[in-house]
């Protein structure tokens, strides 16, 4: 709800700020066409809102502390989707416009080259994606440090065809191997699932999860000892399993020295 506002409220500012613009630059242009111009932009823009809200969630800027495959993979995810989005961003105000001019029957609507209007709009989609990103990014991670009364008791952890649901408090630690991750269980087991960490960490770290290196989450609640390496580095003990504590996460330490 908080983020729909957000969207809304900042659309339709732009829209009035933009037309205003436009009509003081070329006051020869009839006074009602600014409006359809950018109300329409304003008003795909926000019903493609979707899009970016779901390559976030596949790709949190907080895989850029993965390694260079996961920054290559968030890479790819966000252009691809700002591509498409803008593709139809385009599509959709053109349509729109077509439409409204035809209505008001005020003579052809001429948007120019349609490839050189996917350029020109591809460069301000650019940056109107980028802060749909970060605002979905902040939103969620508002949303992780609000008090959480009603916490489910289990994780399902999708196994290939399998699905097994492990109580939170079970899990020790999750690992990142490749293009899955490996969940190390109390029990013994370690059951792979397709997932980058930085996505399974967006929904543990509320139950008390901790990013302690690139490669690994650690339940805090599980630690049973902290080892000191040497350089800052530490290793934690979660029983009879052992992570690595880099000593680039320095708020981790705190938190599970705390």
């Amino acid at each position: 709800m908080i983020g729909a506002l957000i969207i809304a409220g900042g659309a339709a500012a732009v829209t009035v700020v933009n037309a205003l613009t436009v009509q003081v630059d070329h006051p020869h242009v009839d006074a009602w066409e600014p409006w359809v111009w950018e109300g329409t932009s304003a008003l795909v823009v926000v019903l493609l809102a979707w899009l970016p809200w779901l390559s976030t969630a596949a790709a949190p800027p907080d895989m850029v502390r993965e390694g260079w495959r996961a920054r290559a993979a968030f890479a790819g995810v966000h252009l691809a989707a700002v591509a498409i989005w803008s593709a139809l961003h385009v599509v959709g105000m053109m349509s729109l416009r077509l439409t409204v001019y035809g209505l008001a029957d005020a003579g052809p609507y001429e948007p120019g080259p349609a490839a050189e209007v996917y350029l020109y709009e591809f460069r301000k989609d650019l940056l109107s994606y980028a802060a749909f990103v970060c605002l979905f990014w902040i939103l969620r991670r508002l949303r992780r440090t609000e008090p959480t009364h009603l916490r489910p008791v289990s994780f399902d952890i999708r196994d290939g065809a399998r699905i097994i649901r492990a109580p939170v408090g079970e899990i020790l630690a999750v690992s990142s191997a490749g293009n899955y991750v490996e969940f190390w269980l109390a029990d013994g087991r370690r059951p792979l699932m397709r997932a980058t960490l930085a996505a399974i960490e967006v929904e543990l770290e509320t139950y008390g999860f901790v990013r302690a290196h690139r490669s690994w989450l650690v339940n805090g609640a599980r630690v049973t000892g902290l080892a000191p390496e040497g350089s800052g580095d530490w290793t934690i003990e979660l029983g009879e399993v052992r992570a690595p504590l880099s000593r680039r996460f320095p708020e981790a330490l705190a938190r599970l020295k705390g």
